[in-house]
């Protein structure tokens, strides 16, 4: 009998540590350009299907690194098609769940009003002893910023004057607290409802680096998860969409 009691209390933990994290819940990792407009899909997500989420917030490059060493995300809001492609091949996420949620722009940013001209100008005057961006191994839109600095010739000339951050977040509070004049930055973290919430910026043409598609994707951790799948839905939804668009993105 104690044997028997025993292999019943094992089959009962192994099930219970294969289980979702909790019923009518989703773990999601969330690239830090998408922060403002996902924690409003989350709240609307949860006023019309009563499940919530718990976000996490970073760059690409260090969730991935997060979900390889075991993290318990479910869902996968990338910066690029690259990072979830990878995952898919490595057997870490469903291929047939990955779609493009939003398509993101580049801007140079400065927290002081007309500081920043609409042709990019400044970035060749010496009026700013700092220029912040993301970690371009880590984060897309700082591999986005190297891009568009090289193919302007000024690569060499400013890269003695950056500060990187380790997400498109960090280096968004590097030109917020004054610690640099100017950035680059997502257009998601400086535009709401249609216009500019701050400062000056330059919108960087979309020629000058490669499109910012970001990918979706569900974690082979969520597949069982109802409220994955609701999440991944309700993404798709003209409700979700307008909050994505309000923010600068497209679609």
């Amino acid at each position: 009998m104690l044997t028997r009691g025993f292999n019943c209390a094992l089959l009962v933990t192994l099930i219970t540590f294969n289980l979702p994290a909790s019923a009518g819940e989703v773990q999601v990792a969330v690239a830090a350009n998408f922060t403002a407009p996902m924690k409003i899909i989350a709240a609307d997500f949860e006023k019309a299907t009563g499940e919530k989420t718990e976000l996490s917030f970073g760059s690409t490059g260090e969730l991935y690194t997060q979900i390889r060493n075991g993290a318990p995300f479910e869902v996968f809001l990338a910066a690029d098609e690259a990072t979830p492609a990878k995952l898919i091949k490595e057997g870490r996420a469903l291929a047939e769940s990955r779609f493009t949620y939003a398509t993101g722009s580049l801007v140079l940013w400065s927290a002081k009003p007309g500081f920043v001209d609409n042709e990019g100008a400044v970035l060749k005057k010496s009026a700013f002893a700092h220029l912040a961006l993301a970690a371009p191994k880590l984060a897309p839109y700082g591999a986005a910023a190297i891009e568009t600095l090289s193919k302007i010739g000024l690569l060499d000339a400013l890269s003695p004057k950056f500060v990187q951050g380790e997400s498109i977040g960090q280096a968004y509070q590097f030109v917020s607290t004054g610690n640099a004049e100017i950035g680059f930055v997502a257009l998601s973290q400086v535009y709401a409802n249609g216009k500019l919430t701050s400062g000056s910026v330059w919108i960087v043409p979309s020629n000058l680096y490669q499109p910012i598609r970001q990918d979706a994707v569900i974690l082979t951790r969520g597949k069982n998860n109802p409220a994955v799948r609701a999440l991944i839905k309700f993404l798709k939804t003209k409700q979700a969409q307008d909050v994505i668009r309000s923010y600068g993105y497209t679609l």
